[in-house]
Formats: C-alpha cells, structure tokens, sequence
C-alpha cells in the first residue's frame, strides 16, 4: 500500500511541471495570432476581446499553479483564433 502510494506521489511530481510547460507555449501562440494583423481583422470586437480576456486568465491560472484551467482557456483562445 505505501508503495503505491509513494509510486503514485512520484508520478504526480513528474506530471505538474510537464502541465506548467504547456502553458507558456499556448500563450505564445495566441500571442503571435494576436500580433497577427489578418488574423485580427477577421475577428469581430466581441471575440477579440473575448481572446484578449482569455489570454489574461490563461496567464494567471499559469501563474497561480493550475495547469489546467490556463490550458483549457489558452485553448478556447486559439479555438476563436481559428489556430
């Protein structure tokens, strides 16, 4: 039982930074659609704006520690882009 449980601690560890890697390169990707200026015009003021906020929360969820609620809105981001 405690090895298992110590397996499963270990496991956990090696997760959290692979999840903290993807976030900085979600952002980046956003970053670069929104420095897009054809990528941009496509979009109307409610959906760039709606990215923009996104970007931001996927940010302080990644700043904040949880991986998962940063990738999740950096990916909605990117799915408004078209990306």
């Amino acid at each position: 039982m405690i090895r298992k449980l110590f397996v499963a601690l270990v496991l956990m560890a090696f997760m959290s930074p692979a999840w903290a890697a993807q976030c900085p390169m979600l952002m980046s990707e956003v970053d670069e659609a929104l420095a897009d200026d054809a990528k941009v015009s496509q979009l109307s003021e409610e959906d760039l704006e709606r990215v923009r906020e996104l970007r931001e929360q996927g940010e302080q969820y990644h700043n904040d520690g949880d991986h998962a609620q940063s990738e999740e809105a950096l990916n909605e981001a990117k799915e408004i882009l078209g990306l």
